[in-house]
Formats: structure tokens, sequence, C-alpha cells
């Protein structure tokens, strides 16, 4: 790959992991706290409502697409001619990867799952609602952490 695709492949990349970072900060920040402080049946069926909307999303096309284009940056770290940005093409790709997709598809897309299938004003889907308001909070704290790193990594790659 030349040079400048690849610098623009990068700069791209970390913009997409930065914009996938801020959305789940709202998350992490504000809006589960806020959801958190609502009755256990509203917020369990807003969160419902949400988990269904993001399929439709510009979100998701980044949140995917990034981990499509991580793979190739990971393996396109390993051409023929080392260069100084290898390394932090590597540490972006395995970021992104491991601490936001993997996190997502292991941990919290399992619990929205779980909670689409409750009734928000049934006894068990207000009580799952605390354990999952807790857990999924916590989890996507990593993938706030991890997308934001790895958004750092690809514009550190870019400007070596």
């Amino acid at each position: 790959m030349k040079p400048q695709i690849l610098d623009l492949v990068l700069l791209l990349s970390g913009l997409s992991a930065a914009l996938v970072a801020g959305v789940f900060l709202t998350f992490s920040d504000f809006l589960m706290r806020a959801l958190g402080a609502s009755a256990p049946a509203a917020g369990t069926e807003a969160m419902q409502h949400v988990n269904r909307e993001v399929f439709t999303s510009v979100f998701m096309v980044l949140l995917l697409g990034s981990v499509v284009v991580a793979l190739a940056l990971f393996g396109i770290s390993f051409g023929p001619v080392p260069t100084p940005a290898s390394g932090w093409m590597r540490a972006g790709a395995l970021t992104y990867v491991f601490g936001v997709f993997a996190v997502t598809g292991l941990g919290n897309v399992p619990m929205n799952k779980r909670l689409d299938g409750m009734d928000h004003l049934s006894d068990a889907g207000q009580a799952y609602w605390r354990v999952y308001n807790s857990r999924w909070t916590r989890l996507n704290h990593v993938r706030t952490l991890c997308a934001a790193l790895a958004a750092a990594f690809y514009l550190t790659a870019a400007m070596t």
C-alpha cells in the first residue's frame, strides 16, 4: 500500500475509533446513570429501544467497519519492510478487536439480548435491570477506553 494511502486509512481509522469511543463515552458518562435513576421498568424499556435502534444506525457501520479495517491494518503491519508505524498499527488493531469488538460481542451483546427478551414490567425484568445497568456499564467503560486508545494508536502510526 502506498504510504499516502496508508496514512489516510490510518487517519480515517483513528477518526472512526474516536467516534465510537465518543458514543461509548456518552453511555458511560451520563446516559446509563440517567437510565439507572429512572424507575427500573422505564430504564429497561428505554434501553430495549436503544438496543433495537442501534442496528440501523451509522454507529453500527463504524463499529463493525472498524473491525474489518483493523484486521487489514494488522495484516499490513507485517509487510515486507517494517516501519516505525507497524507497532502502532498492531497496537491499534489488537486494542480495537479485543477491547472493543470482543468485549461487545462476548459481554454487552449477550446482556442486551437477555434484556430484550424480558418484560420491562415484570419483577424479573426489573430485577435484571439493576444487574444489567451495573455490569453493562463496567464493560462499556472498557470499550470506551479501548476505542480511545485504538484511535490514539492509529493517529500515532499516521504521524510516524
